[in-house]
């Protein structure tokens, strides 16, 4: 569009006439006239005063921006046309051999659908041995996954391992399990940095029924800190034991076991 064109559609998308416009900017309605054809360009002043107007730039005005709305029309369309090609994009295997009718090994990479087999590899995974960004299966290694094994960066599961890690027997930078050890671990029996524990806990900060802590212990029934970093000697192993004993309950008397070896209490 030329200046006069843009100066037209702005008047007329404002609802003045020339005259209104002429008035407003001091000038005659000739002069208005002359700059919707084309015949003269408004002077560098009526250009400021016609951009606060019509609140568009002076650049608007004088330049012209068909080229710049078509190439950015193009980049638009391509944009589009580019992730749409990317939805289509896919890579995908599946054995010939079957279990029942599920694959043994399905590998999808795409955004369409999951892969589903005995082993399952995809950016969405499900199977025995599921590997995958999103992965669920009785072993399940991702970014997030859910499983009797899980090991990923979230992760959940019975056996879970990963830096946020949720599971009945869980390790990780951030665990929470039954048996728990990590950083910061809790649990009903936890052991790492901060060790937050029902029964046992066991870190460098310590709190639960039995705490054993380097450097703090907060314990219901038994607390001992040791006073030196990463260090856990000199605490009464036989009282620990007894009162887990008789504090733990039956059906959790195995885990405690593998806490209380895990942190060589014997």
């Amino acid at each position: 569009m030329t200046t006069g064109e843009k100066i037209y559609k702005l008047r007329r998308e404002n609802n003045y006439t020339q005259e209104q416009l002429a008035d407003l900017l001091k000038v005659t309605r000739q002069a208005v006239s002359r700059w919707e054809s084309d015949v003269t360009l408004p002077e560098t002043d009526k250009l400021k005063e016609l951009g606060k107007l019509f609140n568009c730039s002076i650049d608007y005005l004088l330049n012209d921006n068909e080229d710049k709305e078509k190439n950015d029309e193009t980049k638009n369309t391509h944009l589009t046309y580019s992730l749409s090609s990317l939805k289509n994009i896919s890579f995908e295997y599946t054995s010939k051999t079957k279990i029942g009718n599920i694959p043994l090994v399905h590998i999808y990479f795409g955004l369409k659908k999951s892969a589903r087999g005995i082993i399952a590899i995809g950016f969405r995974s499900i199977g025995i041995i599921s590997i995958g960004l999103f992965s669920l299966g009785l072993l399940s290694i991702g970014l997030l996954s859910l499983g009797l094994l899980s090991l990923s960066t979230f992760s959940l599961g019975l056996f879970s391992g990963g830096a946020i890690s949720i599971g009945f027997i869980s390790f990780g930078a951030i665990a929470v399990g039954v048996l728990s050890l990590g950083a910061v671990s809790i649990g009903q029996f936890s052991i790492g940095a901060l060790a937050i524990g029902n029964y046992f806990a066991l870190g460098d900060v310590a709190q639960a029924l039995v705490a054993i802590g380097a450097t703090k212990a907060t314990g219901s029934e038994y607390q001992f800190v040791s006073g030196v970093e990463n260090q856990f000697i000199g605490y009464d192993a036989n009282i620990v034991k007894s009162i887990l004993d008789e504090k733990v309950p039956a059906f959790l008397k195995w885990i405690k076991d593998i806490a209380l070896a895990i942190a060589g209490i014997k």
